[in-house]
């Protein structure tokens, strides 16, 4: 088993202050499900809680009345290397959070902030490891956002195709679990048949989920490098990461997967 090594990690979160589902843009949306607002506002607290008490530092960017979604703070914009690549949305209700975010980053003393050209949905379709940007489309993301990505950080940008709309972002679909190194877990069923063999070359000893724990969310978690937050409904999960050398954390947010986010989807990584 691997010594597994947690580092300080910084994240941008947005509470749920004015979470609910009235629109449908995902799978997972449905207007006719009420949201339990206190209990997201409850669980989201406990994600953000738990962060800090391992060590890590949690930004907050106020809420929005009229964005119910901006608790999904992933969306909002990629980090890499003290870079900020801005989101573009691609549906209407949620054009606004960009402005939002590109504000908090200027606002925070973050000199280099780029407004994308193309479709990016953040964090949501972009992920890091060591040696690649994985870059998700065919739901959100523009396959020309790859390149302005490319272009912007410098590091080279691995285009994967989805297509089951329940894995609609990057981030329900794939994990990094160790940004040091080129650990991942994936759903192989999110992704297309050239994809899944891009996948097994790059990453052979990827930890593969099961459509189950994909079910669950799984697959949207955050690691520290050691310690891996999941959803926990994911439990097909938890031994594999225990065998791996990882100390998984299952978290409660079922309020906030009725909008189609969970772990992930509420934590934006600060890098660099």
């Amino acid at each position: 088993m691997p010594r597994r090594h947690a580092t300080p990690r910084r994240y941008l979160m947005c509470p749920p202050a004015h979470f609910k589902v009235t629109y449908s843009i995902n799978p997972w949306m449905d207007p006719a499900k009420p949201v339990d607002l206190p209990l997201a506002v409850a669980q989201w607290e406990d994600l953000r809680d738990r962060y800090r008490s391992l060590g890590h530092t949690v930004e907050v960017l106020e809420p929005h009345p009229e964005l119910p979604d901006m608790v999904f703070a992933a969306n909002g914009a990629t980090v890499v290397d003290g870079r900020v690549l801005g989101a573009r949305f691609a549906y209407p209700e949620r054009v606004p959070e960009a402005a939002a975010h590109l504000d908090w980053f200027r606002d925070h003393g973050w000199s280099t902030v780029q407004e994308p050209l193309h479709i990016n949905e953040g964090e949501g379709d972009f992920a890091v490891t060591a040696s690649y940007l994985l870059a998700g489309r065919g739901f959100r993301a523009s396959p020309l956002s790859h390149g302005e990505a490319q272009e912007f950080f410098g590091r080279p940008v691995i285009g994967l195709d989805l297509v089951d709309p329940r894995y609609y972002h990057l981030d329900t679909a794939l994990t990094v679990l160790d940004d040091r190194a080129d650990d991942v877990m994936y759903y192989p069923g999110a992704f297309s048949p050239g994809s899944r063999a891009v996948l097994r070359h790059l990453f052979p000893d990827a930890l593969i989920a099961t459509g189950r724990d994909a079910e669950a969310l799984g697959l949207n978690a955050v690691s520290d490098g050691r310690h891996v937050l999941l959803p926990q409904a994911a439990l097909g999960l938890l031994d594999p990461l225990r065998e791996r050398g990882y100390e998984p954390i299952g978290m409660d947010l079922s309020e906030l997967l009725k909008g189609g986010g969970s772990v992930k989807c509420c934590t934006q990584e600060l890098r660099g």
